[in-house]
Formats: C-alpha cells, structure tokens, sequence
C-alpha cells in the first residue's frame, strides 16, 4: 500500500517498521486498505513496529472500524506490535493510547510533531 486519498505509507529504512501519514477524513475503503497492509505485514513478521503521523485530521466515517479486515488487523497487533508511536494524536486517541500502553505489552507512546525524531528513534529501537 502506498498511497490513498487520506493514507499514505512512509517508506522506512528499518525491517519490520511501517509508517503512515493520516490526513483529512478517512473512508472505510482507506482504512481497509490500511488494515490489509498491516494484516499482510503480520502474515509475515512475527513482531512489527507502527508509526501513525496524524495531520489534519477530520475523523474516520462511522462504518470504517466495522470493516472485517479491520476488526481483524486490531485484535493481531495485540499480538504482532512490539512499539506503536503516534505523532500528532488527536486529544481522544492521545488519552486512549496512555491507557493502552499500561494495559498491554505493546510499548505505545504519543509524540508532538516537535518530537518527531524522537517517535523514529523510539520506533526504530534507538
């Protein structure tokens, strides 16, 4: 998956680290295509790192979380991601993703855009 109207994958230099760029309002098609990039990625990689970058961001439709292949693709990265970073996170999903990382063994943390080298360093295991 490279590009879609509001997803687009960051090439990255390290194996096993995906990255994607969140912007405006994202369909149910695009998040679809996203959880099958990341399905496929956990078909073939026992641990995997995730960077979200959300950049004006105007939500998700409502019917995009019902999606199969995203139902799917959350409950694997319970088991395939190992550090999950967000740049940029919505006030909501800043919150959710603090309680997460205490609750779970994936190793999530929320970072500003000033702080974006930081979120590779973290993600790329620096």
């Amino acid at each position: 998956m490279s590009r879609s109207a509001s997803i687009t994958q960051i090439p990255s230099q390290h194996a096993g680290v995906y990255a994607f760029e969140i912007r405006g309002r994202v369909s149910a098609d695009e998040l679809e295509n996203m959880a099958k990039a990341m399905n496929d990625a956990f078909d073939s990689k026992d641990k995997v790192n995730l960077l979200l970058f959300f950049k004006d961001y105007e939500g998700t439709s409502w019917d995009a979380p019902f999606d199969d292949d995203v139902i799917e693709a959350n409950f694997r990265a319970l088991k395939h991601v190992d550090k999950y970073a967000v740049v940029g996170a919505p006030n909501v999903a800043e919150r959710m993703i603090n309680i997460f990382n205490k609750m779970t063994r994936v190793k999530a943390k929320t970072f500003t855009y000033a702080q974006t080298e930081n979120a590779w360093e973290f993600i790329n295991g620096a």
